[in-house]
């Protein structure tokens, strides 16, 4: 494995919905991850602090970004993820999840720790 790491998470939490002007259903990032990714989001953030990210949940991948909420980010689930995975409200789900630069390449830094996984 080469010595540049993208920058990848993995970790679990509940969905939970945000009622707006059109529902939303997300995920809370972790507190410990939340404080790795606000020192990335200088590098990649496209204004508002979002930072773009690829997603996999189960068997389905997909770009999405991001939202920062009180000192945190929140990770949208899209309805097509959804039901594709056959994901409810209240679900734990586990998700992995890649800083993306705003075309939607991974964030490659030269640091040690585990990149993504191969089947990534």
């Amino acid at each position: 494995m080469s010595e540049e790491q993208a920058e990848h998470f993995v970790f679990t939490g509940p969905v939970f919905e945000w009622r707006g002007p059109a529902p939303y259903h997300f995920v809370e990032v972790p507190s410990e991850d939340a404080a790795d990714l606000k020192e990335l989001s200088v590098e990649v953030t496209y204004g508002w602090g979002m930072i773009p990210v690829l997603m996999r949940l189960g068997e389905t991948r997909w770009e999405t970004s991001l939202w920062p909420k009180d000192g945190g980010y929140y990770v949208p689930l899209k309805d097509f993820v959804r039901e594709a995975e056959g994901v409810e409200l209240g679900d734990v789900v586990e998700l992995g999840l890649t800083v993306a630069t705003r075309d939607g390449r991974p964030v490659i830094r030269p640091e040690d720790g585990d990149g993504p996984e191969e089947d990534w």
